[in-house]
C-alpha cells in the first residue's frame, strides 16, 4: 500500500499547487459540465421510467446475486432494470469474509454439488478478473490424529448437529476430495501436510502442540466491492436498454405494478415488470411481504469481522490464511489484508438484518480466538481499526446448528396468480464464489419467462479490467506509464487495483494537477474524482466505504471524511449544505455501523 511513500518527502512542495487545483476544480469541472453526469445520468434514468414504466425484467437489490443477474440478463439483450436500497454492494455482500473458495467444511454436510460448483467457478473468477481475485495459500492447524471421523454419519443419524474436532485423516480425506474434485482444470497447486517440526519452522508463531498442519490453495477478493461495480458498468455498456439505479427501493406494488421510492427525494414511482428477480439478500421476505407475499424463505445469520492493525500476527501469518476451529467447533479465519488482519468470523440467528452490528460478546470472541493457534500473540480492542458485520442469506430453517445449514443456493418462484401479473423469482443462499452460476441460473428463469433464448454463456466473460489483461504485465504497465507520464510506481498500483481499467483512470489523472490524499497516500485526488464522475457515486459514504478502502484499512477519521468530501463535492457539484448533510451521515455510519471513534 503506500504507494505515494517515496514522494511524502517533497509532499510540502506541493501544497500550494494541490490548494490551488482545489479552488480551480469545480469552476474547471462545471465549464466541461462534468459535475453533475452522475446525478444527470440518475435523473435521466427516472425519467425516462416516468415517460416508459414498463421493463421486461426488475431486479430488486444491487449486491453480488442481484448485479450478476444484472450483467447476464444484459448479455442476452434483455431490457432490465436494477434497484437497490442503498449503494450497490452495500449489504451483505459488502460483509463477506474475503475468500473466494470451494468450501471445505461443506463436503463434511456431503454438499458435494456446490463444493464442485465453487471450485470450477473460483478458477473462471481467476481468469475473468485477474485484479480481483488472487491465488491465496491456506494454512490449517492440526492438534488430532484422529478426532472427528464419525462427524458426517453421526449427523447424518441425528445424533449430533455439531461437529467434533476435526483431526488430520477427516482433513486428508477432505483435500483429497478437493483436489479429485477440480482435476483436469487445475489453477492452483495440490494441498500438503507438514509435521510439526516443518509446520514451525515455516510459522514458528504456531502453537507448539500441534501435531501437524495442511496447506491448500483457495483464492481471496482484496475489494469485492469494486467486483459489483465492474460488473454494473459491464452491463451498461453492453446493452444500453439496461439501467441500474442506487438508493431507489421497492416500497410495494400491486398485480401488475411496482411501486419504487428514490431514497434520495421521497419520490415513488411506478414500473410494470413481465418478471421480478428479488436479489435482496437478507431482506427478500421483507421485500415480498412489501409485493404482497407472505411467504418465508430466509433465515439468516450474521457473521461479524474485525480489521486489526498487529504487526505482530500480520508476520505470524506467513503471508497467507490461517483456517482453524475454533474450541467451540466453529471455523474461523486470520487473513493478511495489506497492511491489516482481518479476522472472523460469527453464525448468530438474526430476524432483521438491519440490526446487524457486531456486538461486544462477538468483539470478545474474534479477540479471543486467535490464542488457540498463536497462543504468544495477545489482541487487544485497541488495534481494532475497522469492524462490521452483515446478514448471511440463509434458508430458513428454525432449528438445529447455524453452521449446518446449507449454503447452497436456490430459487423460489411465485409464478403469476392470472394472466399480466408479474412472475417473482427469489434468489436464496448463494456464495460471492459461485454468483456467476447462481445469475445464469436466475436469467434463464427469466429467459423461460420471456420466451427468449440465451445469446450468449458468460463463463469465460472478462469482468471490468480482467479484460484485455496482459500475460506480460511489466511491458503493458511500461507503455501505460510512458503515455501517462505518471511514475511507474504509481501506474503499477493502479493496476493492480483496476487491472486494465486503469489505463482510462491514469489518463484521467494525468490530465491535471495531482495530489495524494493525506489521509492515505495510496490514493491521490484526481483519482477520487475520477471514481466520484464515472462510479455513479450518490453519497460521501459510497467513495470511503466501496469504492476504495480508505474505511476498510483504517483511515477515515474524521479528517478523511473532510478530506474525501472536498473532492466529491467539486466532482458532483454539491452545495454547501449538502456537503455538511454528507459528512455528517458518513460520521454516522462509521461510528455507528464500523466502531469508528471521532
Amino acid at each position: 500500500m503506500g504507494l505515494f511513500k517515496s514522494v511524502e518527502g517533497i509532499a510540502s512542495l506541493r501544497q500550494a499547487a494541490c490548494a490551488r487545483m482545489r479552488r480551480m476544480q469545480t469552476i474547471d469541472s462545471i465549464e466541461r459540465g462534468e459535475p453533475r453526469a452522475n446525478a444527470m445520468s440518475r435523473a435521466k434514468t427516472l425519467q425516462s421510467l416516468r415517460e416508459n414504466p414498463h421493463v421486461s425484467v426488475l431486479v430488486i437489490g444491487g449486491g453480488i446475486n442481484g448485479i450478476g443477474s444484472f450483467r447476464d440478463l444484459a448479455l442476452q439483450g434483455i431490457d432490465c432494470l436494477l434497484v437497490e436500497r442503498g449503494d450497490f454492494g452495500s449489504g451483505a455482500s459488502a460483509a463477506s469474509s474475503h475468500m473466494l473458495h470451494g468450501g471445505l467444511r461443506y463436503l463434511e454436510n456431503a454438499e458435494f454439488r456446490l463444493v464442485n460448483e465453487a471450485l470450477r467457478e473460483r478458477d473462471l473468477m481467476l481468469r475473468n478478473a485477474p485484479q480481483h481475485a488472487k491465488a491465496l495459500r491456506t494454512t490449517i492447524p492440526i492438534f488430532r490424529w484422529f478426532s472427528g471421523t464419525l462427524n458426517a454419519p453421526l449427523r447424518f443419524l441425528g445424533l449430533r448437529d455439531r461437529p467434533g474436532e476435526r483431526g488430520a485423516l477427516v482433513i486428508k480425506l477432505g483435500l483429497w476430495l478437493y483436489d479429485r474434485l477440480i482435476r483436469g482444470q487445475r489453477a492452483l497447486p495440490r494441498h500438503d501436510f507438514q509435521l510439526r517440526r516443518a509446520a514451525l519452522a515455516a510459522l514458528p508463531q504456531l502453537h507448539p502442540q500441534i501435531i501437524c498442519t495442511a496447506s491448500y490453495y483457495d483464492a481471496w477478493m482484496p475489494h469485492p466491492e469494486r467486483i459489483c461495480l465492474d460488473l454494473l458498468r459491464d452491463a451498461e455498456a453492453a446493452n444500453s436498454r439496461c439501467r441500474a439505479l442506487n438508493y431507489v427501493s421497492a416500497a410495494g406494488g400491486d398485480e401488475r405494478s411496482v411501486n419504487l421510492r428514490d431514497e434520495l427525494t421521497g419520490e415513488t414511482l411506478r414500473v410494470q415488470p413481465s418478471v421480478v428477480i428479488n436479489a435482496a439478500g437478507p431482506w427478500i421476505d421483507f421485500v415480498n411481504q412489501r409485493l404482497g407475499n407472505q411467504q418465508r424463505f430466509i433465515g439468516g445469520t450474521k457473521g461479524s469481522h474485525l480489521v486489526l492493525d498487529n504487526p505482530t500476527l500480520l508476520a505470524a501469518t506467513g503471508g497467507g490464511e490461517i483456517f482453524f476451529e475454533n474450541a467451540d467447533g466453529r471455523i474461523v479465519l486470520i487473513l493478511p489484508y495489506f497492511e491489516r488482519v482481518l479476522i472472523g468470523t460469527t453464525d448468530i440467528r438474526i430476524d432483521n438484518p438491519d440490526d446487524a452490528r457486531v456486538s461486544e460478546s462477538e468483539i470478545d470472541y474474534l479477540l479471543g480466538m486467535a490464542s488457540r493457534v498463536f497462543p504468544q500473540i495477545q489482541l487487544e480492542r485497541e488495534q481494532i481499526v475497522f469492524q462490521f458485520a452483515g446478514v448471511r442469506p440463509l434458508p430458513y430453517s428454525d432449528g438445529g446448528a447455524t453452521g449446518q445449514i446449507s449454503r447452497d443456493h436456490s430459487i423460489r418462484s411465485l409464478p403469476p396468480a392470472r394472466e399480466g401479473r408479474y412472475a417473482i423469482h427469489s434468489l436464496i443462499g448463494g456464495k460471492w464464489t459461485t454468483f456467476r452460476a447462481f445469475a445464469e441460473q436466475a436469467a434463464d428463469l427469466a429467459l423461460k419467462d420471456l420466451g427468449q433464448m440465451r445469446r450468449k454463456d458468460t463463463r469465460h466473460e472478462p469482468i471490468g479490467g480482467g479484460r484485455d489483461y496482459p500475460t506480460d504485465p511489466a511491458s503493458w504497465l511500461r507503455e501505460a506509464a510512458n503515455s501517462t507520464r505518471l511514475p511507474a510506481e504509481r501506474m503499477a498500483v493502479l493496476f493492480a487495483r483496476y487491472g486494465t481499467a486503469a489505463a482510462a483512470i491514469a489518463e484521467h489523472i494525468a490530465a491535471g494537477d495531482d495530489c495524494p490524499l493525506r489521509c492515505n497516500p495510496a490514493y491521490s485526488r484526481r483519482e477520487i474524482d475520477y471514481l466520484a464522475r464515472s462510479e455513479k457515486v450518490t453519497r460521501l459514504d459510497d467513495l470511503l466505504l466501496r469504492r476504495t478502502l480508505i474505511a476498510m484499512l483504517g483511515y477515515a477519521d474524521r479528517a478523511a471524511v473532510y478530506e474525501v468530501a472536498d473532492v466529491a463535492a467539486a466532482a458532483l457539484g454539491w452545495s454547501s449544505e449538502r456537503v455538511v448533510d454528507e459528512i455528517q451521515r458518513t460520521l454516522d455510519i462509521l461510528r455507528d455501523q464500523h466502531g469508528t471513534s471521532f
